[in-house]
């Protein structure tokens, strides 16, 4: 297998926030990127998908340009990027940057599907977007590839962290690369309680008090990357995450709602 090398990002990060609805497929951007044509900058358009388990929210498509760059040391994949530090006996290690698009504006919520729930969305604040710094441990080899991380938030929004460990098998079908995943991430007390609990100033306005503490998700996927047409490539992803109790049972969740889909297109050109 060749070295991952094509790898997507979005214009400027400012847009993420303006994808915050399909966070999933967003944030798994660079995650099909197991084999793809070396090129150190690539340009071209994406669609992600989501159905969101935040109650009312629905299914989002939203389309967005795609900026790519790979570098020697630094590089920019999906909505994040890097440096390599040091590469030893099929290990990599890395520094990394990326913004977190888990938020969500509080006129998104279905006004309706929270009043059964006893909530009164005027009272809620919305979850903003972040931007979180980690470290990012790599190993490939004949058994696949292996992914050690853990980034924490670096701009005080949810003031937590997350730890993920990632396994993926490519499998070669011809020209295209099929690489079937699963994934594991643990979502420390202060980020859960952000994204899927209720704030202390929503509590004092009335809202139920509502804190999952930390929390573990499991996730299964597969991602598909097919070169064509010399330069070009078709890059996609489909995903499903698991939510245990503590967080499904959040009252900003849809009822009978303990997972998601999500899922990712896109094509671009290298050069």
């Amino acid at each position: 297998m060749k070295r991952l090398s094509l790898s997507f990002v979005f214009l400027t990060l400012a847009t993420a926030s303006a994808f915050a609805q399909n966070t999933d497929a967003v944030a798994n951007v660079s995650a099909p990127l197991a084999q793809a044509p070396t090129a150190r900058w690539s340009f071209g358009v994406g669609a992600a998908l989501s159905d969101s388990e935040y109650a009312g929210e629905g299914t989002r498509v939203t389309p967005f340009p795609l900026v790519t760059y790979e570098g020697e040391r630094f590089y920019w994949r999906g909505i994040g990027g890097g440096a390599h530090l040091l590469e030893q006996g099929g290990w990599s290690f890395d520094a990394t940057l990326s913004a977190r698009v888990d938020g969500i504006d509080r006129d998104d919520f279905g006004m309706a599907e929270l009043a059964r729930r006893g909530i009164d969305r005027a009272r809620l604040d919305d979850r903003d977007n972040g931007l979180d710094l980690g470290l990012l441990a790599s190993w490939q080899g004949g058994a696949g590839k292996i992914d050690l991380g853990v980034k924490g938030d670096a701009t005080g929004t949810s003031k937590g962290f997350e730890a993920t460990v990632r396994y993926g098998y490519p499998l070669q079908w011809g020209r295209t690369a099929i690489t079937p995943n699963i994934s594991v991430s643990h979502l420390s007390k202060k980020l859960a309680n952000y994204y899927y609990g209720t704030l202390p100033d929503e509590v004092a306005r009335g809202v139920v008090d509502y804190r999952p503490g930390g929390a573990t998700v499991a996730r299964i996927g597969v991602d598909v990357v097919r070169p064509f047409a010399g330069r070009w490539a078709f890059i996609g992803s489909l995903s499903y995450k698991r939510l245990p109790g503590k967080l499904a049972d959040s009252p900003l969740l849809e009822h009978d709602r303990d997972g998601a889909v999500s899922a990712f297109a896109g094509i671009a050109r290298g050069f």
